[in-house]
């Protein structure tokens, strides 16, 4: 493992470099409450998620995914690929309990806490509450007290920046950890292939490979020009993202953008009664998340995805922030052009978002999903 003291970072701007970031990442969250909670499932191939047809994996055990099983892969193609899975149905409110519990250690360290999800989270211990001067070990700390804590195991990844911490947590899972220098970082994301890169997906990957850019250090031999004529306004994340430099903060604060449910369908729905049944009960969840949180939104979002998994979105922003009968009249509204369809419709989902209020917790300005499987 590298020395975090080591910064000979050539051309890296001093405010990255002065920063020590630590990226925390539980590993198979879902799937090891499950398998702490139930030990006949310790060792064995479990999913979150439900084996029904139109069923969704949310979480799969490291045994799982030895058969190449993934989270957010349709439950047909997991047991296809292994037919002696294990389903276990969700239990949020016990993830939602030991993310609590493991929110608590992070916050014996620094205040600078940022969520991504109830499984991962960046901190900022360049100045934390121990004095510690090595963010190596406050990582290896908190996973101890997490595994004392809660019998489950994380994996860190430590860097002077969110993205190379983000890129690090993933290098020794599960259960260990890495660390990017600044020394390190530039040649980390030149070796780096595009696919790999945190922020870029598929479709942007082959893109960047029809343009002959592979690596990290094919985006850095482009200029900025290039990049932002074909990415537009990504291309200068891209630009700067290739040299290893990202000088976003751990943002403990940071907004909720969005607050939306969403329900795949056993059955395809092809009339729009039922749509309609189906979207009033959407549209009464994200409110009902809403009057508990205090926040208002202008803008509703209707988001369809037909049985091909073609899928769209109709939204509509107001002067003033709704109410729970105007929210439904503005889904229900946006609803009724789709009709009559011309194929089933296999997902539906509302969201809100323009938010206000003081009720939101702290994320990275995701859409909070209150999502069902069928």
């Amino acid at each position: 493992m590298a020395d975090e003291r080591n910064t000979d970072a050539g051309s890296l701007p001093l405010s990255a470099i002065g920063r020590k970031i630590i990226h925390v990442d539980m590993d198979a969250f879902y799937a090891s409450v499950e398998q702490r909670d139930n030990p006949a499932l310790r060792g064995k191939p479990v999913v979150v998620g439900s084996p029904a047809a139109r069923g969704v994996i949310a979480a799969a055990s490291y045994e799982a995914r030895a058969f190449g099983v993934r989270s957010a892969m349709p439950s047909v193609t997991a047991l296809r690929r292994c037919p002696d899975l294990i389903f276990v149905p969700h239990r949020f409110d016990v993830y939602r309990a030991v993310s609590a519990q493991i929110r608590a250690i992070f916050a014996e360290h620094t205040p600078l806490i940022e969520p991504l999800s109830l499984d991962e989270a960046y901190l900022d211990v360049t100045e934390n509450h121990l004095g510690i001067p090595l963010a190596t070990q406050i990582a290896r700390m908190i996973r101890a007290r997490i595994k004392a804590e809660t019998g489950l195991t994380a994996s860190a990844g430590v860097s002077y920046n969110k993205f190379l911490a983000k890129m690090a947590s993933d290098l020794n899972k599960p259960d260990g950890q890495a660390v990017i220098t600044p020394a390190q970082g530039p040649a980390f994301v030149a070796a780096l292939p595009v696919r790999k890169f945190h922020g870029i997906g598929p479709a942007t990957a082959d893109r960047m490979e029809r343009l002959g850019l592979q690596t990290g250090a094919d985006l850095r031999e482009r200029s900025l020009a290039f990049l932002q004529e074909h990415f537009g306004k990504s291309g200068q994340w891209y630009y700067r993202i290739a040299r290893g430099i990202d000088e976003r903060a751990v943002q403990p604060d940071r907004a909720r953008k969005s607050i939306g449910a969403e329900d795949t369908f056993s059955q395809d729905i092809t009339g729009h009664e039922r749509a309609a049944q189906e979207v009033r009960a959407l549209v009464a969840k994200v409110w009902r998340h809403c009057a508990a949180k205090g926040v208002r939104g202008r803008t509703v979002t209707l988001k369809v995805k037909y049985a091909n998994f073609r899928q769209i979105t109709r939204s509509r922003t107001l002067i003033a922030p709704v109410t729970g009968p105007v929210m439904e009249e503005t889904a229900l509204a946006l609803l009724q052009p789709l009709f009559p369809v011309a194929m089933g419709i296999r997902l539906l989902g509302v969201t809100l978002s323009t938010l206000d209020g003081e009720g939101g917790e702290s994320g990275e300005g995701r859409q909070l999903s209150l999502w069902q499987e069928g």
